[in-house]
């Protein structure tokens, strides 16, 4: 490990704790001054992730998390959500114990929790995951989602709808 600063290898540890993505270091570079802070997490028996067409490749965790990242984006989603979904997934998967997972698999997952989390995030992750390829794909989903009431705290996925009602709800100009 290295000085993000200055790259410089040797600190010292000021301040360890226990979180829940690991331990938490907190580390001043004896060159710079410098102050960071490093989380350690046990690495667990890697996971193999068995893609569509075939593919074998090794679970990629930031690459998941860039994805539901994107599905997140520009919505009212907490801080942190995205890599609680990402944690939640890799522990899920762990627990299974299989070496091999389909990415299917991960992917349901995935839906399952942002579902909870920001429902048009789920719509937007599932049209990518699930390749929707026109607006009866997209329609079909949503009504899927309509029928479940919304969990706390998130918005409704379509507003009410008006009689009468100009654009964005606003009542029309007389």
């Amino acid at each position: 490990m290295r000085c993000p600063h200055c790259g410089h290898q040797e600190f010292k540890v000021l301040d360890t704790r226990e979180a829940e993505q690991g331990v938490r270091r907190r580390r001043q570079c004896l060159r710079c001054g410098n102050r960071f802070t490093t989380v350690e997490r046990i690495q667990a028996a890697t996971i193999m992730v068995i893609k569509r067409d075939g593919r074998v490749e090794e679970f990629n965790r930031s690459k998941l998390l860039a994805g539901i990242r994107t599905a997140c984006a520009k919505r009212p989603v907490p801080a942190g959500a995205a890599e609680k979904v990402v944690d939640d997934v890799e522990e899920e998967l762990q627990r299974r114990g299989r070496g091999e997972v389909t990415s299917r698999l991960i992917g349901e997952l995935v839906m399952e929790r942002l579902r909870r989390v920001d429902r048009v995030a789920y719509i937007r992750f599932a049209s990518v995951y699930r390749d929707f390829a026109d607006e009866e794909d997209f329609r079909r989903a949503v009504e899927g989602l309509q029928r479940e009431a919304a969990p706390e705290g998130q918005l409704a996925l379509l507003p009410p709808e008006r009689t009468g009602a100009g654009r964005r709800g606003r009542p029309p100009k007389r």
